[in-house]
């Protein structure tokens, strides 16, 4: 293999890694905005859960009160 057949094969090589990182970034910042995505919704399940047991508790409370009242 002379020094022109190692050129072209060393280039080829690089291109093939260019492609490769190019595919992985793009891959990586899908992935980071799925991740983002997860986050916000876990968050907004969290104030969800949060809201509902709120809710929860005051039913509680409330039925609780009722049923001191009935004694």
């Amino acid at each position: 293999m002379n020094i022109d057949e190692r050129l072209e094969a060393l280039t080829m090589n690089l291109e093939l890694a260019h492609r490769d990182i190019q595919d992985l970034l793009k891959t990586s910042q899908r992935d980071g905005q799925n991740i983002q995505d997860l986050l916000q919704a876990s968050k907004q399940d969290g104030e969800n859960i949060r809201a509902l047991a709120r809710i929860a508790e005051i039913h509680e409370h409330r039925l609780t009160h009722l049923e001191g009242d009935r004694e």
